[in-house]
């Protein structure tokens, strides 16, 4: 007779630093996994505390409460098994004098097990992610021990987020002492195309070892990073048991079957195999619980979310990073300028569908340069969205600008600067009335505009968030396209976003004629060469090798150069390629080197 186990990956939506708020949640999830008779529920990574923390782990005060909530869920584990994860402290004083640097209290990313209302062991994760957003050598030691535990009678090795990223790695260790099952905790953002990338990689690891795989992450959107939940099981071949949804939160309950005997001890390792699990950790066994013979109601079903890829997955990322960041921070309302562009069409829409209609204000603010459809198209576009629009005509404060310098100005030739006067007026408006109401301004500047500084500091940068910030112009255009075949929002048009302001030419409107055309290569032409230089490194030969143009290489690099003061003022907005602005690519400010042609 087969051995059955129960296994409930609670993927939930924690706040950075609200204890408190997270441990009820925690509770919540484990209560109702208790009630599904599950054997085990596991929790993300870091759950009580949020991720990632940062310098809260600095602070003594947030550790001790967040152990103090471990305990507190620990004691709550009657009849079931809890896989937490949390912040231990080894030490809350500073290391030995010896060691140099400003050193904060000695803790690991850990995991804590509990059952029957008491903390039974604690894994302390071995590979500390160190690139792109992650610092976690900053804060953490590094654990050495891979535990393997027998609960409800099933041997169950536990690591966390990176530790699975590893060919060799801890599952190896837990592998050879004999797990069945891997339940590995996370924490990991979303990038475009990520999913389908994990679930390979937990598959492979899944086969490679002869075990079933189970992947808890986290959901939810946390300053830049978005994460997108998609929890997931893989059995011992390789073959996806279950998945729960992207981007919300979700109760995961499965049942596992595993032969009525355990495998025999897998052999000494020797040799080279040897060392190179010596050198990951060392093995541990402890006995947690016996099998549970008790009787347990059938499932309902088994949960297989679909698939969520390409423009849809960026959405919704986009969704739920922007309604997140408002709801985390305290916003109730965004407030959008709205020019008639395709920018802040997206801007509103996602907006809208995070925040609701009615928490979403437009401001149109026609210049002397604007197109009749500027005003037209936004009206049609807040119409279709049901959300208010006001209109603020910005001519006479232009005017008087313009009046202001116009001795200083005089005898020179009109430049940026004047053009930016508009720009700066519209950035005031906006600011003006946030202050006034207590609404924060999303900005709707995009990752091709930011690269090439094609963006007005306290003018179009002005805000609190930026929703495009790391959304290539040529995605905006897919992102419409998509989001208008998903039927309408709140009014009655088919499609939400206008089809004028999609196929219109962009422009930034600062004056006569002007097309984005005029200063920049097409975003067809250009997004592809900044992926290339910001998000992949690639050299000017390298470049020049993928076919390229020369003369836009040199233009493109020497704007994503120049302009790294300008994306340092930016807002944050939401992470979605792998590589955004922001934490991912960290740059000098004052940096001469120049790299063009290879020299």
């Amino acid at each position: 007779m087969a051995r059955t186990f129960r296994l409930a990956l609670a993927q939930i939506n924690p706040t950075v630093g609200d204890i408190p708020g997270n441990t009820a949640k925690i509770l919540d999830y484990l209560e109702r996994a208790r009630d599904a008779q599950a054997d085990l529920v596991a929790f993300p990574e870091m759950a009580t505390t949020g991720y990632p923390p940062e310098d809260l782990l600095f602070k003594k005060s947030f550790l001790t409460d967040n152990v103090a909530a471990m305990e507190q869920i620990a004691e709550a584990s009657e009849s079931i098994a809890v896989v937490l994860g949390y912040v231990n402290i080894l030490s809350l004083d500073r290391p030995p004098e010896e060691t140099l640097g400003d050193v904060g209290p000695q803790i690991t990313n850990a995991a804590a097990l509990c059952h029957d209302g008491d903390v039974v062991d604690v894994y302390h994760k071995i590979f500390l992610p160190n690139y792109g957003v992650f610092d976690e050598q900053r804060y953490f030691q590094k654990g050495s021990v891979c535990p393997v535990y027998r609960i409800g009678g099933v041997l169950i090795g536990v690591n966390i987020c990176e530790d699975i990223w590893y060919p060799m790695g801890p599952t190896t260790v837990q592998c050879q002492t004999g797990a069945e099952l891997i339940v590995n905790i996370n924490a990991s953002p979303f990038h475009a195309g990520k999913r389908a990338m994990r679930e390979e990689m937990i598959a492979q690891r899944a086969s490679d070892h002869g075990l079933t795989v189970a992947y808890v992450n986290t959901v939810g959107g946390q300053d830049e990073l978005v994460f997108d939940g998609g929890s997931i099981i893989y059995d011992a071949n390789g073959g996806l048991l279950a998945r729960a949804p992207a981007f919300e939160e979700s109760l995961l309950i499965t049942d596992l079957e595993f032969p009525e005997e355990i495998a025999e001890e897998k052999p000494e390792p020797t040799g080279s195999f040897a060392a190179a699990l010596q050198a990951v950790g060392q093995p541990k066994a402890l006995t947690v619980s016996n099998a549970d013979s008790s009787y347990k109601s059938e499932l309902e079903s088994e949960q297989l979310a679909p698939e969520m890829n390409g423009p849809e997955e960026v959405y919704r990322a986009l969704v739920m990073g922007t309604g997140d960041y408002l709801r985390k921070s305290g916003f109730s309302k965004a407030l959008i300028g709205l020019s008639g562009g395709i920018d802040s069409a997206l801007t509103a829409t996602v907006a809208v569908d995070a925040l609701g209609k009615d928490n979403v204000v437009g401001i149109t603010m026609p210049s002397r340069y604007s197109s009749d459809g500027s005003v037209s198209d936004s009206e049609e576009l807040a119409a279709n969205l049901g959300m208010e629009l006001w209109e603020v005509p910005i001519e006479q404060a232009h005017q008087a600008f313009t009046d202001m310098l116009e001795d200083r100005f005089k005898d020179t030739e009109a430049n940026v600067a004047e053009e930016n006067v508009q720009a700066r007026v519209r950035g005031n408006v906006l600011m003006t009335v946030s202050n006034k109401f207590g609404w924060i301004v999303l900005t709707t500047g995009n990752k091709s505009e930011m690269a090439m500084g094609y963006a007005t500091l306290y003018g179009d940068m002005a805000g609190g968030f930026a929703v495009l910030k790391d959304v290539p112009k040529t995605t905006v255009y897919e992102l419409c396209r998509w989001r208008n075949g998903q039927g309408p929002a709140f009014g009655t048009a088919d499609d939400v976003i206008p089809i004028a302001i999609i196929d219109k030419p962009p422009s930034a409107e600062l004056r006569e004629d002007q097309l984005d055309a005029d200063s920049l290569p097409e975003y067809e032409v250009l997004d592809p060469v900044v992926e290339a230089y910001v998000e992949d490194d690639l050299s000017y030969q390298e470049m020049i090798a993928k076919g390229f143009d020369p003369a836009v290489i040199r233009q493109i690099m020497s704007a994503v150069d120049r302009n790294e003061y300008k994306r340092r003022q930016a807002p944050p907005g939401v992470k979605i390629t792998h590589r955004a602005f922001g934490k991912d690519r960290r740059l000098p400010i004052v940096n001469r080197y120049r790299q063009q042609d290879g020299t």
